[in-house]
């Protein structure tokens, strides 16, 4: 595992996208319509415009694994900024985008944390354990600031990966407008329970 840089980005955004093909909460919250499109977009904005200015990106020596954080120091006048492309990226889905959005946001964290804002292996590199080891990179970085880990996710299966690396369920709750079931976790620095 290594730091993303900017010759990474298009190879990053591949990856996130087939990752994220049939993942519920993009299934959710992204048009149909173009949806491979648009979610490469979505994930080369989160990559190129958030995590490697204002975050941290780790991928794999081959970037088929990815993981973007947004840390303590992530100024959120950035997220904040970007939220109209975003919006039209979601296409006919912007107003379950944004009321997942609004439900999401009252299990965050208000004291300072790392942020996973994505992760994925590509699917032909799925069952290596890179996707582990790739979040493993920022969660050591968190534990080095004192700082705990946050991160939602739409698929059960990932809870039990999230908890063997030492996340914690912190809310379980379905998205509203007919949305998928969803795990807000956080994990304490170090990684000890909190």
């Amino acid at each position: 595992m290594r730091p993303a840089t900017p010759a990474d980005v298009d190879r990053a955004s591949d990856t996130l996208a087939a990752a994220f093909a049939d993942y519920p909460f993009t299934r959710h919250t992204v048009s149909a319509d173009h949806h491979a499109d648009r979610l490469r977009a979505f994930q080369r904005i989160f990559v190129a415009e958030v995590g490697l200015p204002h975050g941290v990106v780790h991928v794999s020596d081959d970037v088929d694994a990815v993981a973007v954080w947004t840390t303590p120091r992530t100024d959120l006048a950035v997220l904040a900024a970007l939220g109209p492309r975003l919006t039209e990226l979601a296409g006919d889905r912007a107003a379950a985008q944004a009321s997942a959005e609004e439900a999401m946001g009252v299990h965050r964290p208000q004291e300072p944390a790392w942020f996973l804002g994505t992760v994925g292996v590509h699917p032909g590199s799925q069952g290596r354990g890179l996707g582990g080891a790739v979040v493993a990179e920022g969660l050591r970085a968190a534990d080095a600031e004192g700082v705990p880990a946050f991160l939602e996710t739409s698929l059960e299966r990932n809870v039990r990966l999230y908890e063997r690396l030492g996340f914690v369920t912190v809310a379980e709750y379905d998205l509203p407008d007919g949305g998928p079931r969803t795990w807000s976790m956080r994990r304490p620095a170090g990684g000890g329970s909190r």
